[in-house]
């Protein structure tokens, strides 16, 4: 059992009830905390199957790891950096895809752990709910860690949570045109590995939306501001 008590008193220290992160106060009062708690990882094994133990350390080791960069960043406005107002996306691109840590030597980088491990691993199209790449476009970030025990109960939330938020979903009825996050669009294959469309995964958490069979999709503006 991974012991996840010193991240989820952290998360319930820096993170408040609306997934907003005091990065000021975490980077004065918890990065060695943070430190510490990750470094306690390295032995784990990069490999450990695919129960719920492994799902819960690896979104927790994620978050984490998203934390830690922006910590080291700050001061920051956005993980998506400019250059004289142009998106430097090889600097972007660098976020995720650099190794990040090393577990029992083996280099991993953000990318790593989601595309290479969550998703096809798991195929639980809840983890988008749940991986928060610090950006207020993403999920909130949960005020506390993910349990193996709770650990669907808190997938279930995190849905839920992300489907009701009207600046991630919104359903217009006189245009027919349900509002989407781009979340749904990038990782159209894994919902739709679980539910004939995007609308009718939508409809599964928010059936008081009562779409209609012809409902059309627009894809609304990610927000790459930092989720501080």
């Amino acid at each position: 059992m991974i012991d996840v008590a010193v991240w989820d008193g952290l998360l319930r220290r820096h993170v408040d009830g609306e997934g907003r992160v005091d990065y000021t106060a975490w980077q004065r009062q918890g990065a060695e905390e943070l430190e510490g708690w990750l470094a306690a990882q390295r032995p784990f094994d990069p490999d450990p199957g695919t129960g719920p133990e492994a799902l819960a350390l690896w979104i927790n080791l994620y978050n984490a790891l998203v934390i830690r960069q922006v910590l080291a960043r700050l001061p920051l406005a956005s993980i998506r950096p400019s250059l004289a107002g142009v998106p430097n996306w090889p600097a972007f691109l660098a976020f995720f895809s650099r190794p990040v840590i090393s577990l029992q030597g083996q280099p991993l980088s953000l990318d790593r752990i989601e595309h290479g491990l969550l998703r096809p691993r798991f195929g639980d199209p809840r983890i988008h709910f749940a991986l928060v790449c610090a950006a207020r476009g993403c999920p909130l970030l949960r005020p506390e860690a993910y349990h193996p025990e709770r650990i669907a109960a808190q997938l279930e939330e995190d849905a839920s949570r992300f489907l009701r938020n009207p600046l991630k979903l919104r359903f217009d009825p006189a245009r027919r045109t349900l509002h989407c996050s781009r979340i749904l669009q990038w990782y159209r294959r894994d919902f739709l590995a679980v539910a004939p469309s995007i609308a009718a995964y939508v409809g599964r958490h928010r059936p008081d939306l009562d779409l209609p069979t012809d409902v059309r999709i627009a894809w609304l503006p990610y927000d790459w501001a930092l989720n501080g």
